[in-house]
């Protein structure tokens, strides 16, 4: 982040949000934010003069970084009846997420530079949240990975196992291999869906497809997942590549990824909203809504997964913000497509889990902020987001960390119109959201100005790892 000019200190400001309790990277204390130019002038603390400007009263409210979700399908280009970026990225302002990085799950995928590039003339103008894209890694040329732009994507999407919506797999663990060796070529960083398509491949052969939600999980069980992220660790140390396993499920991969990163490997995982949420129970009771891959699991994964949360393990939520049409998710349970929308119920979701769960709200805020915020900026080359602190954008969202309410289908922003939370009483509401400065989204008025989300490329690539 460059410097702030301090001649601008006693200039009137563009937007001071006053008395809120200020999630920072060196604490939650009380406080005022003062906005210049776009980006945060200055923290000041209770009893400091405050500068002229517009005010945003945010007494009784958290003041957290706006987050970001590393996670998300908006489906463009190509399947846009499902989402697109205008009502994903208003879902995502109203669940407090001012940035996302995007999947390559498209028609056509982007599994190369000029896909990316003609993926962001089609969303340009029309996204309320900044935005990156991973690339998807392509099994035919894994060679590429060694030569990506970083201006144009610093990570790269591995499929390890196949769905609906999977564009290419790695299947041929010789292509694997040397995707690893690109990726650690180029310095890249692979995110991963790591479940073994060789396990289900066996476990197809020798019994059926399931004709009940009660009988989806143990149709995909743990054991892909285990094998997968086996191979994942192998493979790191090898190559040195930096990976990033998403949504891990079980209690098993946790340990395993746990024990990678505390021998140094850099190697680090994502656990999402729903395998917080949710159980395969769940799944039992309410069917599609909660068919996902990989697959919810049982209630003793879900606590390890709270552990993974509240013990620093995991580094980043994610949604995996995947809409489909409620006519695709009620076909028979062998054909209804996995995934859910979740943007904008991510870290609402999370925050009730942490309340819940007797988590102090000062506390609470800082795992928000570190797992939707310095996390997800860090690992993806984000500079200026995901941190309050002087010389960061001005991208903020403002928490009431009490209210209960009620989630409708009425509150759904994403384009499917449905919600697997729906009837849920979170506690805590996001009221407002501001984005470069201006206020975007309040629970007041709506939405204001106009969808001015832009493309945030990476850095240059130090020559030196670029060969």
């Amino acid at each position: 982040m460059e410097p702030l000019n301090p001649a601008s200190e006693d200039l009137p400001a563009e937007l001071v949000v006053e008395g809120g309790r200020l999630v920072t990277p060196d604490g939650v204390r009380d406080g005022t934010v003062v906005v210049r130019d776009g980006r945060v002038a200055a923290l000041l603390g209770p009893d400091e003069p405050l500068p002229a400007g517009r005010r945003l009263d945010a007494r009784g409210r958290y003041v957290l970084p706006g987050l970001i979700d590393s996670h998300v399908h908006f489906r463009t280009p190509g399947l846009e009846y499902k989402e697109d970026w205008e009502h994903g990225s208003k879902a995502a302002l109203v669940g407090g997420v001012t940035t996302v990085v995007d999947m390559p799950n498209t028609r056509p995928p982007s599994l190369d530079e000029a896909g990316l590039i003609a993926k962001d003339a089609v969303i340009r103008g029309t996204s309320w949240a900044d935005y990156r894209f991973h690339l998807g890694a392509d099994p035919e040329h894994p060679e590429l990975l060694a030569d990506i732009d970083p201006r144009i994507a610093t990570s790269a999407k591995v499929f390890m196992a196949g769905h609906h919506t999977a564009p290419v797999v790695f299947r041929d663990r010789e292509q694997l291999r040397r995707a690893f060796a690109a990726a650690a070529r180029g310095g890249i960083r692979l995110v991963l869906h790591a479940e073994d398509q060789h396990v289900f491949d066996l476990l197809d052969a020798s019994s059926s497809a399931p004709d009940s939600y009660g009988e989806y999980e143990p149709h995909r069980p743990r054991s892909g997942g285990i094998v997968a992220v086996a191979q994942v660790v192998h493979l790191v140390r090898e190559y040195g590549t930096k990976a990033h396993i998403l949504h891990v499920s079980s209690a098993e991969e946790a340990d395993l990824l746990s024990a990678a990163a505390a021998e140094g490997l850099p190697l680090t995982f994502e656990v999402t909203g729903h395998h917080l949420s949710f159980t395969h129970d769940d799944t039992t009771r309410r069917g599609p809504r909660t068919r996902l891959s990989p697959a919810i699991r049982e209630c003793r994964d879900q606590k390890r997964l709270w552990h993974a949360v509240l013990h620093g393990e995991a580094v980043s939520l994610g949604s995996d913000h995947a809409p489909h049409t409620v006519e695709e998710k009620n076909r028979p349970p062998a054909d209804a497509p996995p995934g859910l929308p979740g943007v904008q119920e991510l870290a609402t979701g999370v925050w009730t889990g942490l309340r819940t769960r007797g988590i102090d709200p000062d506390e609470a805020a800082t795992h928000l902020a570190r797992l939707m915020g310095s996390g997800p900026a860090r690992l993806f080359d984000l500079p200026g987001k995901g941190r309050l602190e002087p010389g960061a954008d001005a991208d903020l969202t403002l928490l009431d960390p009490n209210t209960r309410w009620q989630f409708s289908a009425h509150d759904v922003q994403a384009l499917c119109g449905w919600s697997a939370y729906e009837g849920w009483t979170f506690t805590g509401r996001f009221t407002t959201t501001v984005k470069a400065g201006h206020v975007a989204w309040d629970i007041r008025t709506g939405f204001s100005g106009r969808p001015e989300g832009r493309w945030l490329q990476g850095s240059a690539r130090p020559l030196e790892v670029a060969r």
